[in-house]
């Protein structure tokens, strides 16, 4: 997708990989921004505005565990700019110690946004297609039991969006999907892990996790504009000390019909 005149929404665009990631896509001269996050980072908004005279950028504010504040956004968004070629759903938390919240966070936000989304982008609804890009992890690629409940998030969707990319479905909307799954990237997110850990107590994992190699958040949002660029729908792509990789995902399983 050569991303110039495009109206992009980023869900998280103030966060440690977000920041990172709108600066990308403003280098590629989109038409608009909408950013959806919690809390407004006036500065960096004003910033981003001055350099970028010829993007509408704007703050909408969403708590992505509020399917009506998720409603509400989309709504004045579509109001303002007409539609959407690009969502990116990037908020994340991690922090086992908050289960529910990680889960509405990861991936019921998630969710509940891809469906907003598809009201106003599908074909078949009077939209003019487009592609959703959902944030996952390598956490949602295999277990990692130091955050099992973040892992079961990510994981969520992963499935969800894989489904979600099903060739049935991109006939009919003309919105495609693509899962992106970063590595450890160099952010807040990773901050203070001894007490966000599924368990209280010391396990060899911690030391391990500690010793990982990260990437530079430049790096990991260079490739993810990249990959909107250029990835076709239902690509998994994993994002690691500033490679892409696309991830072949076995079919385990497949359903036995009745004669």
């Amino acid at each position: 997708m050569d991303l110039a005149g495009k109206n992009v929404v980023y869900l998280g665009g103030f966060g440690g990989i977000g920041q990172k990631c709108v600066q990308e896509l403003l280098q590629r001269q989109i038409k608009s921004l909408a950013i959806f996050d919690l809390v407004e980072n006036a500065a960096i908004l004003a910033e981003w505005k001055n350099n970028n005279p010829n993007t509408d950028i704007f703050y909408q504010k969403v708590d992505i565990t509020q399917k009506s504040d998720i409603e509400t956004a989309y709504k004045e968004t579509a109001q303002r700019v007409g539609h959407f070629d690009v969502v990116v759903n990037g908020s994340g938390l991690m922090n086992d110690r908050l289960i529910e919240l990680t889960i509405q966070i990861n991936l019921l936000g998630v969710i509940n946004s891809t469906l907003t989304a598809l009201e106003y982008m599908d074909k078949a609804k009077g939209g003019r297609g487009g592609l959703i890009v959902n944030i996952s992890s390598v956490a949602g690629l295999q277990p990692t039991a130091l955050m099992a409940i973040y892992s079961a998030a990510k994981s969520g969707v992963t499935t969800f969006t894989r489904a979600m990319a099903n060739p049935i479905y991109y006939a009919h909307s003309g919105v495609g999907f693509i899962t992106i799954c970063p590595g450890f990237t160099d952010t807040g997110l990773l901050d203070d892990i001894d007490n966000k850990t599924t368990f209280t107590y010391e396990t060899p994992m911690l030391a391990m996790f500690n010793k990982v190699k990260r990437q530079r958040p430049e790096d990991c949002a260079s490739n993810l504009v990249r990959a909107i660029e250029t990835a076709k729908n239902g690509a998994v792509l994993m994002l690691e000390t500033g490679e892409t990789q696309e991830v072949d995902m076995p079919d385990l399983w497949k359903p036995q019909f009745e004669d």
